[in-house]
């Protein structure tokens, strides 16, 4: 692997070739994609982000949710009150552990997913037309690589 290029420890690169700016204009270019499609079906990108894990998982506590989702843990509480309130999840007490709650999709959630999920895999696509499937992946490749690298300590 290359060295990176030594630096005056006082030096700082260009914002623009910094990875947390490249990753935060990286992401914003793809969620203004996106975000009029959520819009129109009123729902943030955060809600957006839980449901989609909530059907992937079938189902989760809060703090695996927060997690998974990427989401502030005050930031879920309000927004499953929202979600709840909307009939899109339902939230349960664990069996084996009182104090933890349950939260899963309802028929109401994983309709409103499949009615919208068509426009987002078209949106989808069209980034993958500009960009390329085989490069998307790498890409994510890379950045699954650069998690793993920072989380090992």
């Amino acid at each position: 692997m290359d060295q990176p290029e030594q630096r005056d420890r006082m030096e700082l690169a260009e914002t623009r070739r910094t990875l947390p700016i490249a990753l935060l204009r990286a992401r914003e270019a793809v969620m203004e994609r996106f975000r009029p499609m959520l819009s129109a079906h009123d729902v943030t990108e955060q809600q957006w982000r839980v449901m989609r894990v909530l059907q992937e998982t079938g189902g989760s506590d809060a703090s695996q949710l927060a997690q998974a989702a990427c989401v502030l843990p005050p930031s879920l509480t309000r927004m499953l009150r929202s979600l709840e309130s909307r009939g899109f999840i339902a939230l349960s007490k664990d069996p084996d552990d009182g104090r933890r709650a349950l939260i899963a999709l309802t028929a109401a959630g994983q309709a409103f997913l499949q009615q919208v999920s068509p426009e987002s895999a078209a949106i989808y696509a069209e980034i993958e037309g500009r960009i390329g499937r085989e490069r998307i992946a790498h890409l994510l490749d890379e950045i699954e690589a650069l998690l793993a690298a920072l989380s090992e300590d």
